[in-house]
C-alpha cells in the first residue's frame, strides 16, 4: 500500500452516546471554566501580593499558569467536538495540539520537580534557604523547565511527522497525542514505541519516585520540629504531595503501557489534563492559610476599591 499525504485527521473522541455526549459537553465546560477561575485567581492572587516574593509561591503561580494553557489545549477542541460533532482536525492542527499539550505538560512536571526541591531545602536546609533559592535561581529554574520541556515536545513532534501514513486517520482518542497517531502508521514502530516508553514513561516512573523519596526525607525531618513548624510544613508538603500523586500516577499508567504496547487510556489522560488541573487550585488553597489570608486582601480591597 502506498503511502498517502494525510491533511486532517479524525478525533473519536471519548463516548459515542449521543445524548452522553450532550451531557459531558456541559460538564466538560464547567469543569473548563473552573479550571480557568480556580487557576487565575491563584495566578492574580500571588501576583497581587507579597506571596509573590517567596520561591514556593513563585514556582505555584507558574503551576497555575502551566495548567490553565495544558487544558486549554485539549478541553476545547473535546468541548466543540461533543456540541457540533465537529471531530475533524488538521494535519497541522494535530501536530500542534501534541506538541503544546507535552510542551505545557513537560513543564508542569518540571516545575513540581522545582517545588519539592524548594520544599527539601526550605525544611531540610533552613538556614541557606534564601540564599539557595534566591530570586536569580528562580528565574533559571523556570527557564530551564520550559527549554527542557520544550526539547522533549520537539522530539514527539519529529517522531510524529516523520512517520509514514498509509490513509487511515481515525485517531481513537479525544486528543492528538503519540501512541493514537503510532497506531495509524503503516511502518514497524516498535522501536519508536520502546523510545516513547523510555523517555516518558520510565522518566515519569523515574522523577515520581525521586519526589516520593525527597518527601519522604523531609517528613522524616518533621519530626524533630516543633507541633506548629511541624503542621505548617505538613501543609504545604500535603498540597504538593496530593497533587503529585494526581498527576503523576494517571501519566504512568498512560505512557508505561501494560499488555497492548500502544493502547491509551482515555481516562487515565482525562484525569491529568483535566481532573488534575481542576483541584489543584483547592488542594492550594483550602489548607493554605496564607493563600486564603493574602486571596481575602488582595481581593477584598479590589471589592471596597470598586465599592469607592
Amino acid at each position: 500500500m502506498g503511502y498517502v499525504n494525510i491533511t486532517e485527521f479524525i478525533l473519536l473522541g471519548l463516548f459515542h452516546n449521543e445524548d452522553v455526549k450532550t451531557m459531558c459537553s456541559v460538564l466538560f465546560l464547567l469543569c473548563y471554566l473552573a479550571i480557568l477561575c480556580g487557576n487565575l485567581v491563584v495566578l492574580l492572587t500571588i501576583r497581587g501580593s507579597q506571596l509573590s516574593e517567596h520561591p514556593m509561591y513563585f514556582f505555584l503561580s507558574y503551576l497555575s499558569l502551566m495548567d490553565v494553557c495544558f487544558t486549554s489545549t485539549v478541553a476545547p477542541k473535546l468541548i466543540i467536538d461533543l456540541l457540533v460533532q465537529c471531530n475533524a482536525i488538521s494535519y497541522s492542527g494535530c501536530i500542534a495540539q501534541m506538541f503544546f499539550a507535552h510542551f505545557f505538560g513537560a513543564t508542569e512536571i518540571f516545575i513540581l520537580v522545582v517545588m519539592a526541591y524548594d520544599r527539601y531545602v526550605a525544611i531540610c536546609r533552613p538556614l541557606y534557604y534564601m540564599i539557595t533559592m534566591n530570586r536569580a535561581v528562580c528565574y533559571v529554574l523556570v527557564v530551564v523547565s520550559v527549554i527542557g520541556a520544550f526539547v522533549h515536545s520537539l522530539v514527539h513532534v519529529l517522531i510524529v511527522i516523520s512517520l509514514p501514513f498509509c490513509g487511515a486517520n481515525e485517531i481513537d482518542h479525544y486528543f492528538c497525542d503519540i501512541f493514537p497517531l503510532l497506531k495509524l502508521a503503516c511502518s514497524d514502530t516498535r522501536l519508536i514505541i520502546i523510545i516513547i516508553i523510555t523517555t516518558t514513561g520510565v522518566q515519569s516512573i523515574l522523577t515520581f519516585v525521586a519526589l516520593v523519596i525527597s518527601y519522604i526525607i523531609i517528613l522524616s525531618t518533621l519530626r524533630t520540629r516543633s507541633s506548629k513548624g511541624r503542621r505548617k510544613a505538613l501543609s504545604t508538603c500535603g498540597s504538593h504531595i496530593t497533587v503529585v500523586f494526581m498527576f503523576f500516577l494517571p501519566l504512568i499508567f498512560t505512557y508505561v503501557p501494560v499488555g497492548d504496547p500502544v493502547g491509551d487510556d482515555k481516562v487515565f489522560a482525562l484525569f491529568y489534563t483535566v481532573i488534575a488541573p481542576l483541584f489543584n487550585p483547592l488542594i492550594y488553597t483550602l489548607r493554605n492559610t496564607d493563600m486564603k489570608n493574602a486571596m481575602r486582601k488582595v481581593w477584598c480591597q479590589e471589592k471596597l476599591s470598586e465599592g469607592k
